[in-house]
């Protein structure tokens, strides 16, 4: 058991700020989840069902398709400039979905907010900030940030929406977008260790594509953001068919969030500091699968609904903060915006396939069937963990948390 190593006070700042920038960008994009739909109806062409799924996914889609170079180029040019751009386009999507008038105009919006797609290099640069050491705890902060994130999206939305309108709301969030950028210059500048060339990039590339350390992060996060939209999809509804206002449901997401990261907390410790990271995330990735099964058995009321969402996002959580924190370990110093870029792709098409297939499950079937499948989805990947605990590239993971 090794004693906790504490922040720098540069490390500290530099990562609570990096957390801001996440959050920020963030709150743009869960924002809309819960007043999406009812806005998108008040359309001429509202009433496309597919349209409007389309709609609320296509930042996923694009987002995937450009995570990978906007780490590769971070890795040559550096992260604030990527940052930077890629705020002004999430910027300019939202300007544009302020003035939208029918929802084929949002999709196209969506999927320019979605191109402003900088998770990859913002992680990278808690990678850069940050000693082995810490990196867990500073990519807690960026994961606690997410949960909170969203949890304010959930309860502001509907009065945002009620007070400024969805025009408003985007403007809104084009705002907080430069304010990012602000943010990004702020933090002291960062030298990149050994800039590689256009061969040497692609090279790392390549390296990091035939990683099995990697892709055992990548099958996880892919996972966990595809049952996390499928969720999403009846969540609410069954919340309000229980008997809550959206202002009840509101408070219930709240609260569970806060307390599912109180309880994050002692369990992010004991994964850094007495070597437990392999039975800490087996843990989690469990909490989320008996989460959907009580979701599936559909038994009971709020309270069973709101038990299940406890142990979601607690298992969510923590590996929010883990898996990138590990990722930035094993990925070599010269590759970690690349290795973070094919992290977030996956990651976004996990968003995008759940969001889709959650959909059709839930209207061709039903939301047993849904939640049934997304148990199954995180049973296949706790045994895909398990299997690779044995093998020398899960031992080597381990040990760089020793």
């Amino acid at each position: 058991m090794s004693s906790q190593v504490n922040f720098f006070p540069a490390e500290r700042s530099a990562s609570m700020r990096l957390a801001l920038i996440f959050a920020l960008r963030m709150f743009g994009l869960f924002i809309v989840l819960p007043i999406f739909v009812p806005f998108a109806h008040t359309l001429p062409d509202g009433g496309d069902v597919t349209l409007v799924g389309l709609a609320m996914g296509a930042y996923g889609l694009t987002q995937a398709l450009l995570y990978i170079p906007y780490g590769l180029l971070s890795d040559r040019l550096g992260r604030k400039p990527l940052i930077t751009i890629g705020l002004l386009i999430f910027a300019a999507g939202a300007f544009w979905a302020a003035h939208a008038t029918t929802v084929h105009e949002l999709v196209w919006a969506r999927a320019l907010q979605g191109a402003g797609a900088v998770s990859s290099v913002v992680v990278a640069m808690v990678s850069d900030v940050t000693r082995e050491q810490v990196r867990t705890r500073a990519m807690a902060m960026v994961g606690m940030s997410i949960a909170l994130t969203f949890a304010v999206s959930l309860v502001t939305a509907p009065l945002l929406y009620d007070y400024i309108g969805m025009g408003g709301v985007f403007y809104l969030i084009t705002a907080l977008a430069l304010l990012a950028i602000g943010i990004v210059w702020s933090i002291p500048l960062v030298r990149l260790p050994n800039v590689v060339t256009h061969r040497q990039t692609m090279g790392l590339l390549l390296d990091v594509l035939r990683d099995k350390k990697q892709w055992q992060l990548n099958i996880g996060v892919f996972v966990l953001h595809a049952v996390q939209m499928a969720m999403w999809v009846v969540v609410p509804s069954r919340l309000i068919d229980s008997g809550l206002s959206h202002g009840d449901s509101a408070l219930v997401y709240l609260t569970v969030i806060v307390l599912s990261m109180a309880a994050m907390v002692p369990l992010i410790i004991r994964a850094e500091k007495c070597g437990r990271m392999f039975e800490v995330m087996r843990a989690s990735i469990v909490l989320i699968g008996v989460a959907q099964l009580v979701l599936a058995a559909h038994f009971g009321g709020v309270w069973v609904v709101c038990v299940a969402l406890l142990l979601f996002f607690v298992g969510f959580n923590v590996l929010e903060a883990t898996q990138p924190s590990l990722l930035s370990k094993i990925s070599a110093p010269q590759a970690k915006g690349a290795a973070a870029g094919v992290y977030n792709t996956v990651q976004a098409l996990g968003l995008f396939v759940g969001a889709i297939v959650g959909a059709w499950l839930n209207a061709r079937s039903s939301s047993v069937v849904l939640f049934g499948a997304c148990a199954v989805l995180v049973g296949f990947w706790l045994l895909n963990h398990q299997l690779n605990r044995a093998k020398n590239g899960h031992v080597v993971i381990e040990k760089t948390v020793q």
